[in-house]
């Protein structure tokens, strides 16, 4: 411990006031190195396995370029937590000084740069945890996921297929827009003449929310062509599922679009008011655009449930990504097809993830 002598107000003689001394933290930066050295152990263990167990081919190649890379990214752990043993050391010989100053500032560094080999260690653990997985009883989950010579004859039959889901989401995400914007106006009608508006347009929202997206596109897939609805009993199944999609997710980006509608300020609506603009033509030059671009971000979210939701289409016989994934798991008694339909969405979901995100930051921003 030290001691400063401080002059407080009012005081006449200084005070002396008490100042903890940073401890060096060499036990906890040992605890960063101990678990950099168990990750890399770890990682070898695991790629030797890999070498071991991989059949020959292309295969081997890849499972050794993984094992290499994870090998570097192991090592790589080891630079934080050498830093931490470094910025612990440093801080002794500070104290040895002393210089308190510099003690707490190393401690701090040696304590942050621990902290970051922990959890790149505890990442990389985890990682391996995955490939051990796979690698269990004789590699059984690699076969039966993850078969390359299955995985990359079923890529073209599964792609033409996923082209069935990206129209239905594109045209469904098209109709749902219109179709919610619509929903949100009617809740929001105003006045005693508007409350049958609201009521109505406030249980569908409800009663369309509560029911299981596959029951809606079940009904409407196989009630309709039943009931023989005029104008609706002979559409193709693609377009049974585009107002399935559509009825459902109608209710849900319509209370996004409400959201920002009640999140406009009631002066702008007053003001427009004030002009001369009737209550539509408020929503539409005023209050709409504004919201619109305020919801951005969470409609796209939707969005993208959406798009992951058109494997729900096959419950009505639409030879859409994921049935043409199970026909030919059904033949080869294998589900490395339905994998690539997983990889397929994984590679236009994630994107468009990053995008949204880099959205909500720029409105942070600003």
């Amino acid at each position: 411990m030290t001691t400063e002598r401080v002059l407080l107000k009012g005081e006449a003689t200084p005070r002396a006031r008490t100042q903890p001394v940073p401890a060096p933290g060499r036990g906890f930066a040992l605890t960063g190195l101990a678990g950099a050295a168990l990750a890399t152990l770890a990682t070898w263990a695991v790629a030797a396995e890999l070498v071991t167990t991989a059949a020959p081919g292309p295969w081997l190649w890849v499972l050794g370029a993984v094992a290499v890379a994870g090998a570097l990214a192991v090592l790589a752990v080891f630079r934080p937590a050498w830093d931490a043993w470094r910025a612990a050391s440093a801080c002794a010989a500070a104290l040895a000084a002393p210089d308190l100053v510099a003690a707490r500032r190393l401690a701090a560094r040696g304590r942050e740069s621990t902290w970051t080999a922990l959890g790149a260690a505890f990442a990389v653990l985890c990682a391996l945890g995955v490939v051990v997985f796979v690698l269990a009883n004789d590699a059984a989950v690699q076969k039966t996921f993850l078969d390359g010579p299955l995985m990359w004859a079923s890529v073209s039959d599964i792609a033409r297929a996923f082209g069935t889901n990206l129209l239905i989401a594109v045209v469904a995400q098209v109709l749902v827009l219109a179709w919610a914007l619509v929903l949100a106006l009617a809740r929001l009608a105003p006045g005693r003449a508007g409350r049958p508006i609201r009521m109505l347009a406030t249980f569908y929202i409800d009663a369309i929310r509560a029911i299981p997206a596959i029951i809606v596109i079940y009904l409407i897939g196989f009630g309709l062509p039943l009931a023989q609805v005029p104008l609706l009993s002979g559409l193709d199944q693609t377009w049974y599922a585009i107002l399935a999609l559509t009825v459902v997710y109608g209710a849900y980006v319509a209370e996004v679009f409400r959201a920002g509608i009640e999140s406009i300020h009631p002066s702008q609506i007053a003001a427009s008011r004030s002009l001369g603009f009737s209550y539509l033509a408020t929503m539409r030059h005023v209050v709409v655009p504004q919201a619109t671009r305020r919801v951005i971000p969470p409609l796209l979210n939707d969005f993208i449930s959406l798009q992951k939701d058109t494997a729900l289409v096959n419950v009505i016989g639409s030879i859409d990504a994921f049935n043409q994934a199970k026909i030919l798991a059904s033949n080869n008694f294998n589900l490395s097809s339905v994998t690539v339909v997983a990889v397929l969405f994984i590679l236009i979901t994630i994107p468009q993830a990053r995008f949204v995100d880099r959205l909500v930051t720029r409105d942070r921003s600003k």
